[in-house]
């Protein structure tokens, strides 16, 4: 049996003053579902996130989140079943590590609530899953980027929400910490019942972490389908207008650049 989508674009159409990100677009978003949302610069990857967390309006259709229209929702009861790490990260106010994470939490407090213990053993959980444990009580703002995005990653982690937006979550990060990233993201979607939307600009980490993937040509054209349908080569080098080509040694399949090198003239 088919279960409802958590997240849903009903013929949404978007656009960036007169460039078209998506016409009539139609997305179911499951449980146990990671999305990959790949497009060259400019594409509107990061509008059509903010468009499906309810932060950008739409010009057609609408975006529903567990059946119920976005619009019709406080923005307190979106944060408990929705959340977004957004592209850039910058905290404004000094605060430790763990403070910064148990932000993550105030959705599900009530008016004049107070984190309780067990919220702070959220937040520490996170810090230490994202490899920022050491670092609980050190301010925010002495972070380094990469700490900066790990921090960000960790509330959002304690928000706990059954969707996840994530707006480049590799973004400033080296491989290892973007591999440990992914592997929380994925873990919590196949073992907990949520779902991810991802923007992406690394094809071969959508090919690892991405059950489906949504491709925006940046003219309002789309597709969207599972992972393993999607990611040829002939359609990525639709995408990028590059050429692409497919590297399968039997074990992984990766996708590279087919770029011409020094002394391949003509």
């Amino acid at each position: 049996m088919t279960t409802a989508a958590l997240l849903e674009a009903r013929g949404v159409s978007l656009s960036m003053g007169s460039v078209a990100i998506c016409r009539a677009l139609d997305l179911n978003v499951r449980a146990g579902e990671s999305w990959g949302i790949l497009g060259p610069n400019g594409a509107g990857k990061t509008t059509l996130l903010r468009a499906m967390a309810g932060l950008q309006p739409v010009d057609r259709g609408e975006v529903r989140l567990s059946t119920t229209p976005l619009g019709q929702l406080k923005r307190r009861q979106v944060a408990r079943q929705l959340g977004m790490l957004p592209q850039h990260t910058d905290f404004v106010f000094e605060a430790s590590c763990e403070e910064t994470a148990l932000v993550g939490r105030h959705p599900h407090l009530g008016p004049w609530g107070r984190e309780r213990q067990e919220d702070r053993r959220l937040a520490r959980q996170a810090l230490d899953c994202l490899g920022l444990d050491g670092l609980a009580d050190r301010s925010c703002m002495q972070l380094s980027g990469g700490e900066k995005r790990r921090l960000a990653m960790a509330r959002l982690l304690v928000q706990d929400p059954a969707v996840m937006l994530l707006d480049e979550p590799s973004n400033h990060l080296d491989p290892s910490h973007q591999i440990m990233i992914l592997d929380e993201v994925y873990r919590r979607v196949h073992q907990g019942q949520r779902a991810a939307i991802m923007a992406l600009h690394e094809i071969n980490l959508a090919s690892c972490y991405c059950s489906h993937i949504l491709m925006l040509f940046g003219d309002g054209q789309w597709e969207a389908g599972p992972t393993q349908e999607l990611l040829e080569a002939r359609r990525l080098s639709r995408l990028y207008g590059c050429t692409m080509r497919l590297v399968d040694d039997g074990e992984q399949r990766v996708f590279a650049v087919a770029a011409r090198g020094r002394g391949h003239d003509g």
